[in-house]
């Protein structure tokens, strides 16, 4: 598939079909996207989870998740992004993955862009959310074990708590971001309440997916061609699973500087 026609100057981005997995196979799958973006084919894709996993940020100890017994016991598994920890069970999960340069990335930014445009399908969707703003705020200290503890800029709020937050990675000028959008509280993170407690209403992954992928592609006049992965990204997002994603040598990697 051509990302972009060079008769009609069409942007066009590829589309991936909503999926269930686990936390090894999702985190290699975007790995496999921003390798794949690299290469020049721009993705979109939504996914859930198919059992409640907790997410290290690339940054954070191991035996931080250890600290809350809700926690403990969950799968886990450390993402490629930086961030604090986010416990994936009653969330719609996407990943933008773009390669280098214009029409992908023109040099706004992809976090705020992206918060955007789920803020406006929120909207048409009945659910009134608000970008924080840490200027007039005030800058929460990033201390919390819990990603949706910590507000940033950008970050979409139903009151005074965050329903959406992403992360990014980089590499060689490709990007993957990757981000939840919080559908609902899970039993396992009480204190994070989602979309259905703050506005009373209950939306499915499926039609939240639908209603920001059509806002997507009217904000930003690209044309999303629903696709499949190909043999090849197939067998990278395995070989990514057993080989890192799955592997002790990189979930339990000592705590790192946080620079990547």
């Amino acid at each position: 598939m051509k990302s972009e026609s060079r008769e009609s100057n069409e942007v066009i981005c590829r589309l991936l079909p909503l999926e269930a997995m686990d936390g090894v196979h999702n985190m290699a799958a975007d790995e496999t996207l921003l390798e794949s973006a690299l290469a020049g084919l721009p993705s979109l894709r939504f996914y859930i989870w198919n059992e409640p996993t907790v997410s290290l940020g690339y940054f954070q100890a191991e035996s931080l998740r250890l600290g809350d017994s809700k926690l403990a016991h969950l799968p886990w598994v450390r993402r490629p992004s930086g961030g604090a920890a986010l416990i994936h069970d009653r969330e719609l999960t996407y990943a933008l993955a773009l390669p280098p340069g214009r029409p992908w990335q023109p040099g706004a930014s992809w976090l705020t862009r992206m918060h955007t445009i789920i803020c406006q399908a929120l909207a048409d969707l009945a659910v009134r959310s608000m970008p924080f703003a840490a200027q007039a705020a005030g800058m929460k200290p990033f201390t919390g074990l819990l990603c949706f503890q910590h507000f940033t800029a950008g970050d979409l709020m139903i009151g005074g708590a965050k329903v959406v937050g992403s992360a990014q990675r980089r590499q060689h000028g490709a990007l993957v971001q990757h981000g939840g959008i919080l559908l609902s509280e899970s039993p396992h993170t009480p204190v994070l309440p989602g979309i259905l407690e703050l506005s009373g209403q209950e939306l499915s992954a499926q039609v939240v997916r639908e209603q920001v992928t059509r806002t997507f592609a009217a904000e930003t006049g690209w044309k999303l061609v629903p696709g499949d992965w190909t043999e090849a990204e197939r067998a990278r997002t395995a070989v990514l699973a057993n080989e890192k994603y799955a592997a002790d040598a990189w979930n339990r990697k000592p705590l790192v500087p946080a620079r990547q």
